[in-house]
């Protein structure tokens, strides 16, 4: 470490989103002394996107079953000890609307805004100092951290926090720097891959199901033992929708996505039912799905047919279509438009008490850029709340 002035802060937390603002908020809530640096121009850009501007908070059934990490019992710990009642509360106190829109999902009345103004709010509460347009060039250990900024300036800490987030829609800013950090000092890093995120086709796919670009149905997705039911959209790339979206944290290359396109429907007794009625197979389904899909379907994929003409072979035929729909993907529309990064700083490596790194005492990793991530719908940023809140006791 070079010589000359450096000013000292007990905490100093890389990344001013989620996870690194409740870190610090804890920790000025203990006194100490803490520094949020953000290389943004401003505080919780992820925050402030999120929920289509009116940020997804939280959700109401929060649980270690709602996350994917190589150790299934990290994240338990934190759950339960900061949960989402916990920052309904903090919502609450602060007097911002919210609703819960379906399946847990709370979100603001007004604006995500609110809760950034909030998280601000309880840092100056806490004498916590933040910096936008600040990065960090370059971090050494002695007694305790010396960072030093773009620009020169030193920084010493004795607690160092990394919040920095994985590397998902970089469009916005995200890098691999809490990875860079970690291996820096000998931790160890999961293999990642994009995870919320759209899935795409091979041209020869696409140019079947192009005209369907913009339909939605209600389907359950299936993939490695994992089943979503909500919406499937189709795309001019693929298939979205926030059922997809789950799907493919769980996908990798080469795997098989099943879609159930009429969950709850008996398709073989309905068949049966209508056996004596003069309709076509094809105006039957168009009752229930989409005209343009079931158009699709009957030009590719099956034969259309009087209801009355078809035989228990074809009814199975048409049953195992509607209900196990085989969709092989050629890979993710990727970092560019995905939501979270599965995979990260290896939590085995971590305390799942204080989040402090077993190899570097004083070294501390939260939020996304550990090997955590959470289904859609408000489960990313409980954990970011819950091991902000956790590690903001310790540093």
């Amino acid at each position: 470490m070079s010589e000359g002035k450096k000013t000292q802060f007990d905490t100093i937390v890389i990344g001013g989103g989620a996870a690194g603002l409740m870190c610090a908020i804890e920790a000025g809530k203990r006194g100490r002394r803490v520094l949020v640096l953000e290389k943004a121009s401003k505080i919780g850009k992820k925050i402030l996107i999120s929920g289509g501007g009116r940020c997804n908070f939280t959700n109401v059934s929060a649980s270690p079953e709602n996350y994917i990490s190589s150790n299934e019992h990290f994240c338990k710990s934190a759950l339960a000890r900061y949960s989402p009642q916990d920052f309904i509360e903090l919502v609450e106190k602060h007097g911002i609307p919210y609703h819960e829109k379906k399946l847990g999902q709370l979100f603001c009345n007004g604006s995500s805004r609110e809760i950034v103004g909030m998280l601000l709010k309880e840092c100056e509460a806490g004498s916590v100092e933040v910096r936008t347009n600040s990065s960090v060039s370059k971090i050494e250990r002695g007694e305790g951290f010396c960072l030093t900024l773009h620009g020169g300036e030193e920084l010493l800490c004795a607690s160092l926090v990394i919040a920095t987030g994985g590397i998902s829609i970089p469009k916005m800013g995200a890098t691999g720097f809490g990875y860079d950090v970690a291996r820096q000092f000998g931790m160890r890093v999961t293999e990642r891959k994009p995870g919320l995120v759209p899935l795409v086709f091979a041209k020869e796919f696409l140019t079947k199901i192009d005209e369907l670009s913009g339909v939605s149905i209600d389907a359950i997705v299936r993939c490695n033992g994992t089943e979503f039911r909500e919406n499937i959209l189709f795309t001019h790339r693929g298939v979205s929708g926030p059922a997809v979206l789950q799907g493919s944290s769980f996908w990798n290359e080469g795997d098989t996505v099943t879609v159930d396109l009429m969950p709850d429907f008996e398709i073989a007794k309905a068949l049966k039912d209508e056996l004596n009625k003069n309709k076509e197979l094809k105006s039957f389904f168009s009752e229930y799905l989409p005209k343009r899909f079931v158009q699709r379907v009957f030009e590719l994929w099956l034969t259309n047919q009087p209801l009355r003409s078809v035989s228990p072979k074809d009814s199975d035929e048409i049953e195992a279509f509607f209900h196990g729909w085989q969709l092989h993907p050629s890979g993710t529309e990727g970092y560019r438009t995905a939501e979270v990064t599965v995979g990260g700083v290896d939590v085995n490596e971590i305390s799942s008490k204080s989040f402090e790194s077993k190899k570097v005492p004083g070294l501390f990793f939260i939020g996304e850029v550990l090997d955590v991530t959470g289904w859609l719908g408000g489960y990313n940023f409980q954990w970011a709340w819950a091991s902000g809140y956790c590690a903001g006791q310790f540093v």
